[in-house]
């Protein structure tokens, strides 16, 4: 993984361990939007990876989808 990738991965560990179990797990996707996110950063690095977390995570609302969504290749 990249500095960059690393430095974007940073706030969502930080997510993982601190919020989360607080929030709960009660996501509407598998795997979760923070693994998603760490999985795109380190398989496609910070600009491809950081936007499709962040497309991943835009998509988590009320009317969104839900299911399986995998990174893809």
């Amino acid at each position: 993984m990249s500095l960059a990738a690393r430095l974007l991965a940073l706030p969502v560990r930080v997510y993982r361990a601190v919020w989360s179990p607080w929030v709960g797990f009660n996501c509407r996707y598998q795997p979760t939007c923070s693994a998603y996110a760490l999985e795109a950063l380190a398989r496609h690095g910070a600009r491809r990876g950081g936007w499709l977390a962040l497309r991943r995570v835009s998509r988590c609302h009320p009317l969104g989808g839900s299911g399986i969504d995998n990174v893809p290749d």
